[in-house]
């Protein structure tokens, strides 16, 4: 396992690697190892997508969890870049509609945020609700996805 931190418009941003996939994407900072080259490749992507010229990120992802959370996960990436859907609309998506709390519980897991979008998930009245990293985090993030859609 490696990981690396590196200084965001968000603050420090630790990735962190093991066997080839990313597995880890937390705000702070943590114990460096030696950056490996898809370490450095996420920072870069991560970079562009700061910048506004990445969209999608095209890394492989191996975040740790149950089936459902995995399902969550895989739900929170079916989310276009600059869209929101709440939590009803999620348990919708994975075809279970009385699971809204632990679909909260597995968006507040997500091992790694920004690339999964747990960011783009809201409370049904459009509310920004729940962010582990910080609601001020989940605004700007939102924020930054909405000024450059409107700059189409």
């Amino acid at each position: 396992m490696k990981s690396f931190t590196f200084d965001a418009q968000l603050g420090p941003i630790t990735i962190t690697e093991e066997d080839g996939h990313i597995t880890s994407l937390v705000f702070g900072a943590s114990r460096d190892s030696e950056p490996t080259p898809l370490l450095l490749m996420a920072k870069g992507q991560l970079e562009e997508y700061f910048s506004g010229t990445r969209r999608e990120f095209q890394l492989p992802l191996a975040p740790r969890g149950t089936e459902f959370q995995q399902k969550v996960w895989a739900a929170l990436l079916a989310i276009p870049y600059g869209e929101t859907r709440s939590y009803g609309e999620i348990v919708e998506t994975i075809g279970n509609p009385k699971a809204c709390r632990a679909v909260g519980m597995a968006n507040n897991r997500n091992p790694i945020s920004i690339i999964i979008p747990c960011h783009r998930v809201i409370g049904s009245t459009g509310k920004l609700i729940g962010y582990g990293g910080g609601l001020d985090k989940k605004e700007f993030l939102l924020n930054l996805e909405k000024q450059n859609c409107l700059q189409e």
